[in-house]
């Protein structure tokens, strides 16, 4: 049994070498990583090309561990979760514009993400949310300062990848401008371009990713311990991050965030799931 922080265990879930494994039904299984905690600058500093002013000022920001999907939510898992039972809101078994089992699911809205992860919860007896817009640029960042996670990238099979301030079409699918002579032009399945450190995949282009947080216009005010930022700021939309297939390497950014009204869903914006970690009694 694997344990974390005195009282955290993990021992509900079936571990192997590749993450944190959670059956679903039907033969489709979630993966999870488990994110260590620590702290992180949030935000991008004034000299990162592409940056704006609502991802600054950077603020320190201390994250306790947590559980993270290694992949955005496919199609294969939305469906299997669509079939269990409603919370609040009925779903389609089949939103997705681009279709194929092991593409991320889009055109949801972020309603549809937070039933999806209800319903989750209700099935498990876990605590399944989005992530906090801490949480995702944490996880994404991988203890990297760079624009892109690839800055710092450690790991064996992306040794040769030195691209921590530049996308290219080897380590990320985005729209053709930089880095890139002929766009992909849709979603790729996920798992198709290098991990971070960490193991988490498309957190640079692919989907956009939906996170818990309210709209604000700046870090003022954020909060320091990772927890999602609902006070204050604009009610009527929710933050997304990551860029995506659609957008250019400047919106593909660690940093970068835009937000979108909650009940708006297009072919570029899915979601990722993260986990509290399970506590013993």
């Amino acid at each position: 049994m694997a344990t974390l922080s005195g009282n955290l265990t993990l021992h509900r879930y079936k571990r192997t070498n590749k993450g944190y494994i959670e059956d679903l039904g039907d033969g489709v299984k979630l993966t999870l990583v488990l994110v260590p905690g620590g702290e992180f600058m949030m935000g991008a500093p004034k000299g990162e090309p592409g940056s704006s002013d609502d991802e600054r000022p950077q603020r320190l920001v201390k994250v306790p561990p947590f559980l993270i999907g290694r992949y955005p939510v496919t199609q294969a898992q939305w469906r299997v979760v669509a079939r269990y039972m409603q919370e609040k809101r009925e779903l389609s078994p089949d939103p997705s514009t681009f279709k194929g089992d092991d593409l991320p699911v889009e055109s949801v809205n972020w309603h549809d993400a937070t039933e999806f992860c209800q319903r989750l919860s209700a099935k498990t007896q876990k605590n399944y949310h989005l992530p906090s817009e801490a949480q995702w640029e944490y996880a994404c960042r991988a203890e990297t300062t760079t624009a892109y996670h690839f800055g710092e990238q450690l790991t064996e099979e992306v040794a040769n990848y030195e691209f921590g301030d530049q996308l290219t079409e080897e380590v990320a699918n985005y729209e053709g401008t930089v880095g890139r002579t002929t766009p992909v032009g849709r979603t790729t399945p996920v798992g198709q371009y290098p991990a971070n450190r960490w193991g988490l995949y498309d957190m640079h282009g692919n989907v956009w990713e939906w996170c818990q947080d309210h709209g604000h216009s700046n870090y003022e005010g954020v909060p320091t311990d990772s927890s999602a930022w609902i006070e204050g700021g604009n009610s009527a939309v929710r933050i997304f991050r990551g860029g995506s297939w659609f957008n250019s390497p400047r919106l593909c950014r660690s940093a970068c965030r835009a937000d979108y009204e909650p009940s708006d869903g297009h072919y570029y914006i899915g979601f990722r799931v993260v986990c509290s970690a399970p506590r013993t009694l």
